[in-house]
């Protein structure tokens, strides 16, 4: 069970606290507008989105890297602004590791002990501990040339863990290794994290890295927040066009459209309609206000499927004819590029049988399962499950 701080009179006190933080660079270059985040003792945050989006940014300042233009940085309570990094007591994990080559896997990791004058029994203890945690007990007198990628991101881990640092920055650790070594690694990070509960923050342009690591995650774009929440929440629930689009694979569908009485008319580029759905009950308040376009429908390509009948339709599912403009096997299933006449919907499918491009067929998708999103301002619209 980790512990909770508290302040006066028991009131659970935040950890760490971002607030209104803002980085102008020279030649007023904004690169972070008014972040607000508190992360909790425990808590592993991935800031998540595209390059020169801000997280590395922020990141930065947090470790004391980077000055902060405006706002206020407090951890456990104390405002840190001005504090030099070495006496913020955080450490920081690179995209290399930033191990000493002349160094052991043991040197490595008692190394910034060794800097504070620890005795050498007091060292050997929590060095012998931590390897045993980090699983590198068998790797002590190896060099970190002589190692995987995957075993130096630990003992990277296991050396900042040993100082006793109060958070663990992480700059997209695992984006140098291969794929199929940067899975391991992230499968044994996350029971590292698991077995410890370390406070993390974590900085990642990969959205899969931040589904499967982050109990929350803060979407960023343009320097800006975007969401911030569970993985869970920030897939199902989308605030806006760009949280929806960029979390996901294979991306959202979206699909611009206008209001019928009480259906949804789905356009293709050239404002030509391509299916037609009965509208939720709970987007009929909003119906009025898209009458001539501006709505952008998004489904999750997993929701939508190939079909033999007209019974999704008797279903209350949404149904449209179209070709198979683009086809990727993946094994158990299919992303399927359909065109219903104009535009592409990707759908997943599974590989019951072979499916062929150019093969034309029936596709449906529920309605209560998609996204309605305001064209103009990205929103999504209030109301929905």
């Amino acid at each position: 069970m980790r512990k909770i701080p508290h302040g006066k009179k028991g009131v659970i006190m935040t950890y760490l606290r971002l607030k209104d933080i803002n980085k102008i660079y020279p030649g007023h270059v904004q690169a972070v507008f008014d972040f607000n985040l508190d992360v909790e003792e425990g808590d592993f945050i991935v800031l998540v989105g595209p390059s020169g989006c801000g997280k590395s940014t922020v990141l930065r300042m947090i470790a004391g890297l980077e000055e902060i233009s405006s706002g206020d940085m407090l951890l456990e309570n104390k405002l840190i602004n001005d504090t030099a990094p070495s006496d913020r007591n955080v450490a920081m994990v690179f995209q290399d590791y930033a191990l000493y080559s002349n160094m052991t896997v043991y040197q490595n990791i008692g190394f910034s002990l060794t800097l504070q004058g620890i005795p050498t029994d007091v060292i050997h203890n929590r060095v012998m501990g931590i390897s045993k945690t980090v699983e590198l007990s068998d790797y002590l007198n190896r060099f970190p040339n002589a190692m995987s990628g995957g075993q130096r991101q630990r003992v990277a881990m296991g050396r900042s863990i040993a100082k006793y640092a109060k958070i663990l920055l992480m700059d997209e650790p695992l984006s140098n290794l291969d794929a199929k070594l940067r899975q391991q690694s992230r499968m044994e990070l996350a029971i590292l994290y698991h077995n410890i509960h370390p406070t993390i923050i974590y900085v990642t342009h990969d959205q899969t890295e931040a589904m499967t690591l982050a109990n929350r995650i803060v979407v960023m774009n343009e320097g800006r927040i975007q969401q911030i929440g569970t993985p869970y929440e920030v897939y199902n629930f989308p605030e806006n066009i760009f949280t929806a689009s960029f979390v996901g694979m294979p991306p959202i569908n979206l699909v611009k459209g206008r209001i019928e009485e009480d259906r949804f008319i789905g356009l293709n580029d050239k404002q030509k309609p391509v299916f037609s759905c009965t509208i939720p009950e709970e987007m009929a308040c909003h119906a009025g206000n898209y009458r001539q376009g501006g709505l952008v429908m998004g489904i999750r390509p997993e929701n939508v499927c190939s079909v033999q009948s007209s019974t999704a339709e008797e279903a209350g599912e949404c149904i449209f004819d179209a070709a198979v403009d683009t086809l990727e096997l993946l094994g158990s299933e299919y992303n399927a590029g359909l065109n219903p006449g104009g535009c592409i919907i990707t759908s997943r499918i599974p590989a019951r049988e072979e499916i062929h491009h150019g093969q034309r067929l029936r596709a449906a998708f529920d309605i209560h399962k998609a996204h309605f999103f305001d064209e103009k301002t990205g929103l999504r619209l209030k109301g929905q499950k």
